[in-house]
């Protein structure tokens, strides 16, 4: 890159500037993850918009990491973000306004160019396919209060929601991570995200009828849709990255379970997909393409860091143990590539999410697969429940 073009994009772009950070702290913003060394002083370059900002700090020999604390940001151009470390509570903390204003002064000096390391462009693209309905309405009608995300102030919220046997097994690695304990300051009350039912039972509903809208959520769908998101399909959607982001990056499993309420609520309408949301369907199937694309890339120069406890590849026992994401996909493949008519972006983009899950995952979606067997054990999740839900009210 020519040294003017670098100087316009240093200008322009965001400045991430984070003080006193002590050394083997991995510091992560996107797609992208930093190990800090004794003159790490942060990222610059960052193009203007929604980013995802996390780390974790380390002991002194830097083998061992506590649990990773993540925050949305949306930065404007040529903005400066200051953090600092505060060491007794081992996490970032906002400095004074006049503090701030005066470091972001000699950031745009350059004073501090040398201590700041690019934001990787080349990586800019994946992380505008996992957030491009993310916006600053969908953060702030989310994020905790604090706005900081860590699975410490998880552990009672996600205590009692049911779980299959993989999410209660990834709920005891997060909770007895190395550094983990209980966390007086943290926000008890979690992300605010939407209340999805998983069945409904409506007044004045015949026996059938209800049997039908349980099968086909696009009932459940179009209530939410309006009462919840006010008729907006692409804040469904920043909820939908929003809770990918901070379980993939922050490792949420209050994110992980949210994302999987939302999948499960889409993939199981079979009415919307054909007939009367076929656009939100097309931008969803491609949303959650590129999530398991973009979560299922091995980046051998990641591996010392996973190692050490943070990683941004999404683990494939997670979707593969209790076969969630496989027997809903393969009813909606079936769905919509066995239809008479069907959307042409729809139809290419189911196509190549299922040559994804085939080729990445090595599933079978062909008639005669063994997933087709409708045997449900006793505690299985696809098994037919009823719940007194009022969705009218």
């Amino acid at each position: 890159m020519e040294a003017e073009a670098a100087i316009e994009l240093v200008k322009h772009g965001a400045t991430l500037l984070l003080l006193d950070v002590p050394q083997n702290t991995l510091i992560g913003i996107d797609t992208q993850m930093f190990f800090s060394g004794p003159n790490f002083k942060g990222v610059k370059m960052i193009p203007p918009g929604v980013h995802f900002i996390y780390y974790s700090s380390s002991n002194r020999e830097g083998n061992e990491f506590s649990p990773i604390v993540g925050f949305f940001v949306e930065a404007s151009p040529s903005e400066v973000i200051v953090k600092k470390w505060d060491s007794k509570d081992e996490r970032f903390v906002k400095l004074s306004e006049e503090e701030g204003e005066r470091y972001a002064q000699a950031v745009k000096k350059l004073e501090f160019d040398r201590q700041l390391g690019p934001y990787a462009l080349d990586q800019y693209g994946d992380w505008k396919r996992l957030s491009n309905f993310i916006t600053k309405s969908t953060i702030e009608s989310i994020e905790p209060i604090g706005g900081e995300i860590t699975i410490i102030s998880e552990s009672e919220m996600v205590g009692n929601v049911h779980k299959t046997a993989m999410e209660k097994v990834l709920a005891e690695q997060l909770k007895n991570s190395k550094f983990s304990k209980p966390d007086k300051k943290s926000p008890s009350n979690g992300c605010y995200y939407t209340s999805i039912p998983r069945v409904i039972k409506l007044k004045g509903v015949s026996g059938q009828d209800l049997t039908n809208m349980n099968l086909d959520k696009t009932h459940i769908l179009e209530t939410i849709l309006t009462k919840q998101y006010g008729g907006s399909e692409d804040s469904l959607l920043g909820e939908l990255q929003f809770a990918f982001v901070a379980f993939l990056m922050g490792q949420s499993l209050e994110a992980f379970l949210q994302w999987k309420l939302l999948v499960s609520l889409l993939l199981g309408c079979t009415e919307a997909p054909l007939h009367t949301r076929t656009q939100l369907f097309t931008k969803f199937i491609k949303a959650i393409y590129y999530q398991l694309k973009i979560g299922f890339q091995k980046d051998s120069k990641d591996t010392s860091r996973a190692e050490k406890g943070a990683t941004t590849s999404l683990d494939e026992s997670l979707l593969s143990a209790d076969n969630f994401l496989r027997h809903l996909c393969k009813d909606f493949f079936s769905l919509v590539l066995d239809a008479p008519m069907v959307d042409g972006d729809l139809l290419t983009w189911t196509r190549k999410l299922r040559e994804l899950l085939e080729r990445t995952l090595g599933w079978d979606f062909q008639p005669n697969s063994s997933v087709d067997g409708m045997h449900l054990e006793e505690d299985d999740e696809f098994a037919p429940v009823v719940e007194i839900l009022d969705l009218d009210h």
